[in-house]
């Protein structure tokens, strides 16, 4: 990572939450994501219980959300088509209740084969909810806050530049929903995200610093001055979510 860090503000409005939201917004309302798993459950704004199959594969961290790969790290799988929004779930923590015990994995990749429902495991985190043997077995999961601590980070993809921009937003406690960046005008401009969880400026947004606004799916809101263009690099943001409980 380099750069440097400019101002953050936290909003949350949470409006489509349950019981207690996503906290204050503020800095201290990450202060419980050292403990290793998520507040309260980690409940990130929606109550629906999903249910489907899962099954396994040779998993490295990587796919097509496009994150690096980190074979050490067994806690990662693949979305179905359907539920991987094109993208919108990349990053996610997912809590899953399988017939001889419960998980938390990371999605990093989707199974175009999968149907709805149904979450791809890594050969790692297969056997903590079931027998190898049995390879496909029922399942119901449900979106979680993940237990990471830490600033979210920006990552600008080979070939970034200002007049082609492409930024993934990583280590989020949330899923994202969208990110903006102010032009040169001081007005927000929404930045169209694909299926490889980038988001792209085909116009570019200049050569920067940017200032970047970035929303969760609870509605919590991140925004950073200052953020370096760091071309097939990262650079850290000042911030991250409140996990919902």
């Amino acid at each position: 990572m380099s750069g440097a860090r400019g101002m953050w503000v936290a909003v949350s409005v949470c409006l489509a939450c349950g019981g207690g939201g996503g906290g204050s917004g503020t800095a201290d309302a990450d202060a419980d994501s050292d403990t290793g798993v998520p507040s309260g459950g980690g409940e990130v704004c929606e109550g629906e219980v999903h249910t489907g199959e899962a099954t396994y594969y040779a998993a490295n961290g990587s796919g097509n959300c496009s994150f690096d790969a980190n074979p050490g790290d067994p806690m990662v799988a693949a979305m179905n088509i359907v539920d991987y929004a094109a993208s919108a779930v990349c990053g996610a923590c997912v809590a899953i209740d399988g017939p001889d015990g419960s998980i938390i994995v990371r999605i990093v990749d989707s199974c175009p084969g999968c149907p709805q429902g149904d979450i791809d495991l890594s050969e790692g985190a297969f056997p903590m909810i079931a027998a190898m043997e049995l390879g496909r077995v029922p399942i119901s999961w449900r979106y979680v806050s993940c237990a990471t601590s830490g600033p979210i980070v920006y990552r600008f993809k080979e070939g970034s530049s200002q007049w082609w921009t492409a930024v993934q937003v990583r280590g989020h406690k949330n899923p994202i929903a969208s990110l903006e960046f102010k032009d040169e005008g001081g007005q927000w401009q929404a930045v169209p995200r694909l299926d490889s969880n980038y988001f792209v400026a085909e116009q570019g947004m200049g050569p920067g610093p940017y200032a970047f606004r970035v929303t969760d799916t609870a509605g919590n809101v991140l925004e950073d001055s200052n953020v370096p263009l760091v071309e097939a690099g990262e650079a850290p943001g000042a911030g991250q979510f409140p996990a919902c409980e």
